[in-house]
């Protein structure tokens, strides 16, 4: 997870508000298993993860994730 997470920072952390900045740090302590089943729909995404920065990054995965591995 950290090839994803660090993708979407390196392309998108600089459009992050201070607000969505907090919501990633928040994103990025959750355990890789279950991050990795939201992203890829194996699981429901918690209501208090399932935030737009999430939804950023889903939709960043899914366009990369041929890269993403």
């Amino acid at each position: 997870m950290d090839l994803v997470l660090g993708r979407f920072a390196d392309a998108e952390i600089d459009r992050l508000d201070d607000e969505e900045l907090a919501i990633f740090e928040h994103l990025m302590e959750a355990p890789d298993r279950d991050l990795f089943s939201w992203l890829t729909g194996s699981i429901e995404t918690p209501g208090n993860y399932d935030t737009v920065v999430f939804r950023r990054i889903k939709a960043y995965y899914e366009l990369n994730e041929g890269t993403a591995s």
